[in-house]
């Protein structure tokens, strides 16, 4: 190479230079505006995953199981049946409690019986004191005539002492009906309130049946929400005991983003702000969210051995708090969510 092309070559040289520096510190500038742009209108983070209500179906009764009509990570309806326990023990439960329900309410109609007969019989008594009561009247006005008569003459001595013997035999016939009377009332309160210890063992018996009949019911579980049922547990002709858990339901409506924000950001962000939301899971769609709401407390707080700064040993450490975002995606988006997939999201804030 010449001399004289070496020359051209350097001052070529010592023009681009220029130009590329000029180029990367435009492209620079551009690059730090857009992003102080972007972050005053921003706080973004990856400390994000999806979190939704998973349901754990729970047996409350024990016994065996007899049929299974679902399968792992299937989709289900709430109020699907999806397990039978062998109802058999508990419909001779019921049996039983019908039975010692029906003997209360025999029960029952033989109190009532005997109120229906004390009642007649206390009406028998009533008349009778009555009877005695004219008797008794008869009697006196029989003895204070022969009072009279006796005084001239006119009755014997004797007439005069039967009349008074009949009279204190109707008294005393007098107070024996009454005594009579007061004892039929007596029966009548006595198998009322027979009656009511009876009515109260009836309610009893009634409990006894309406026990029977939940604990029946209990022995068909159904979904308790619309999802999809995952971690079975259990297998046909197992043995099962009241609270043992059988599997679990994620609910299909119950999604939700829990982000975990620096306790440096909360400032920019209020409940409504919109939400743009990337899910590792779901590459390549833009995802929009709302803030909801606030955790009372950070994530380390919650945690199974919060930290105690009480020992001396502090080193300050930013904490995080969990801020819940609701997602606004198309039906075949949510299909493809679980919950403890990653996100990354980025709220828009306003001033």
């Amino acid at each position: 190479m010449t001399k004289k092309s070496e020359e051209q070559a350097e001052k070529k040289s010592s023009k681009v230079m220029p130009i590329i520096l000029g180029l990367l510190l435009v492209a620079g500038i551009f690059f730090g505006v857009k992003e102080y742009i972007y972050y005053g209108k921003h706080e973004d983070t990856d400390d994000a995953q999806i979190d939704g209500d998973i349901s754990p179906v729970v047996a409350r009764v024990g016994g065996y199981i007899d049929t299974i009509m679902f399968e792992e990570n299937q989709h289900v309806s709430q109020g699907q049946l999806l397990v039978k326990i062998d109802p058999r023990d508990y419909q001779v439960k019921l049996e039983q409690a019908l039975a010692a329900q029906k003997g209360a309410n025999a029960t029952v109609g033989v109190s009532q019986s005997q109120i229906y007969t004390n009642t007649a019989n206390s009406a028998t008594a009533k008349a009778n004191v009555e009877t005695a009561k004219i008797k008794l009247d008869q009697a006196k006005r029989d003895y204070d005539r022969y009072a009279n008569l006796i005084k001239d003459g006119s009755v014997t001595k004797q007439q005069f002492e039967q009349a008074g013997v009949a009279r204190d035999a109707a008294q005393a016939a007098y107070q024996a009906m009454q005594d009579q009377y007061r004892a039929a009332l007596e029966q009548i309160k006595g198998t009322q309130n027979q009656l009511n210890v009876t009515n109260t063992g009836v309610s009893a018996k009634q409990a006894d049946v309406d026990y029977a009949k939940l604990q029946l019911t209990y022995t068909s579980i159904t979904s308790p929400a619309t999802g999809i049922v995952s971690k079975k547990s259990i297998q046909k002709g197992q043995l099962v005991q009241a609270g043992q858990t059988l599997f679990s339901v994620v609910n299909d409506n119950s999604l939700f983003i829990t982000a975990n924000f620096k306790e440096t950001q909360l400032g920019n962000l209020r409940s409504g702000e919109k939400v743009e939301i990337e899910i590792d899971g779901v590459p390549g769609e833009k995802i929009e969210g709302e803030v909801y709401n606030f955790s009372p407390a950070t994530g380390a707080k919650f945690s199974l051995l919060p930290p105690d700064n009480a020992t001396g040993n502090y080193v300050k450490v930013v904490q995080r708090v969990p801020v819940k975002i609701k997602i606004k995606a198309s039906k075949e988006i949510m299909a493809k969510l679980r919950p403890g997939m990653s996100a990354n999201v980025s709220v828009i804030y306003k001033d």
